[in-house]
């Protein structure tokens, strides 16, 4: 009996345990995120901090029972909403960004502006909030095509030989303990087939990140593109937004995305900044905005935490035309102000906008002032209902010697970007 105790307190031991690490890692990376965002602001932007707590105030909850007026919710068809942001964006023609570097070039060129993180009447908040400190990457068909200097590629190249002696020692090595073992040691074999397998794929996923540097880097005149995206990183990272970046460095590397995605078109900032202002003026308080730019790579990325990332051709949030707005902290009277402001310019045509349950109102803006017409947005119902990964054959495997099916893509953007930079 005294044994069973004693089993029963150790196992309720462990089980706290691992229920306070579970806790305290997941709590420890979202506040080296907040630290990495707050040392990037604070030093620059000192009234964040202070327009963060005004944000999160305490309130009284006043205004009674929230309604949503019509002009929030959804269409009766769902992909209504969706279909008339893509009729803008095919109207226009507007560019969709595919990745970091693609938004470096627009920010360059003009086309993007970056949004300050704070000022009088809005804050950026969670802005950037799952941006990592990983290389930067071309993202080609589901592909990222990491960015290398000559240096560094040679480096990359030189750790994943290491990386495959590596594993295919371990699988040697797992292979002999397994031949030592009799018929009867069957969960000691079942334990190093379940390791050789973990080494098995780690090798295939070492083989096919090889396979990819090979693709682009053996090519002479892709090789060269990459180079040159590299050092187009570079001349950002130099002086953007009054700071200077290591892209080397990945502390840095992720301070500069975190920053690069606190950007929007002109058109959208408008919208922007009309709507906090009105806001602002009635309660005292910044707007919190929530989400700007997401290139498609980051798009991605956010999806496996946010299913209302969309994923499809033209997603709204890559062309730099929305913004999302964070109620959390807001009672019942700001938000009915909110809405009331935000459905008036949707029914001036201004804006496209939908109240989302993850405590976001989505708003587009249109770049004329001028909504689509519904021609448009009939003809834009397919794409709006189609996930890219229906809309698109899978991304064909990396075979040595060969190009996959899409990369003819590859030239024809670089070409794009190339365009712009002179422009």
């Amino acid at each position: 009996m005294s044994r069973r105790v004693s089993l029963l307190f150790l196992v309720c031991v462990v089980a706290a345990v691992a229920v306070w690490a579970v806790f305290h890692f997941r709590n420890a990376s979202h506040n080296q995120f907040g630290q990495s965002v707050l040392s990037s602001l604070t030093n620059h932007t000192p009234n964040w901090a202070e327009a963060v707590e005004k944000v999160k105030a305490n309130r009284l909850e006043t205004g009674g029972a929230l309604v949503i007026p019509p002009e929030l919710r959804h269409y009766s068809d769902r992909h209504w909403f969706l279909a008339t942001q893509v009729a803008e964006i095919d109207k226009y023609d507007v560019h969709t960004c595919q990745d970091f570097l693609d938004l470096a070039a627009m920010i360059q060129c003009g086309e993007m502006v970056t949004v300050p993180w704070v000022t009088d009447t809005y804050v950026l908040l969670g802005v950037g909030e799952r941006a990592d400190d990983s290389v930067f990457a071309r993202y080609e068909d589901g592909h990222n095509i990491k960015l290398y200097s000559e240096a560094q590629l040679s480096d990359a190249y030189r750790q994943l030989a290491e990386q495959r002696s590596n594993a295919e020692s371990e699988i040697r090595a797992l292979n002999a303990q397994a031949g030592k073992l009799t018929k009867r040691e069957r969960t000691k074999q079942g334990e190093l087939r379940k390791q050789i397998s973990e080494r098995e794929q780690e090798l295939k996923s070492i083989d096919e990140d090889k396979a990819l540097l090979d693709l682009f880097y053996k090519q002479p005149d892709a090789r060269q593109k990459l180079f040159r995206d590299y050092e187009l990183l570079q001349t950002l990272a130099k002086n953007f937004g009054g700071r200077s970046y290591d892209i080397d460095n990945p502390s840095d590397r992720q301070a500069m995305k975190i920053n690069m995605l606190g950007s929007l078109r002109p058109e959208a900032l408008k919208i922007l900044e009309a709507v906090a202002s009105a806001y602002h003026q009635q309660f005292d308080r910044p707007l919190p905005v929530s989400s700007l730019m997401r290139p498609e790579q980051y798009q991605r990325a956010l999806r496996r935490v946010n299913r209302n990332a969309v994923l499809i051709d033209t997603p709204p949030h890559s062309t730099g035309l929305a913004f999302d707005i964070d109620y959390r902290y807001m009672n019942a009277a700001e938000q009915t102000f909110l809405m009331a402001e935000l459905a008036r310019l949707k029914n001036e045509q201004r804006i496209e906008v939908i109240r989302e349950r993850n405590a976001n109102y989505h708003v587009f803006a249109f770049i004329n002032g001028t909504r689509p017409s519904d021609e448009l947005i009939t003809a834009s119902l397919e794409k709006a209902s189609t996930p890219v990964e229906e809309a698109h054959h899978a991304p064909g495997k990396l075979v040595k010697g060969k190009t996959p099916r899409k990369s003819v893509k590859v030239d024809k953007k670089w070409k794009k970007v190339s365009n712009r930079r002179r422009r």
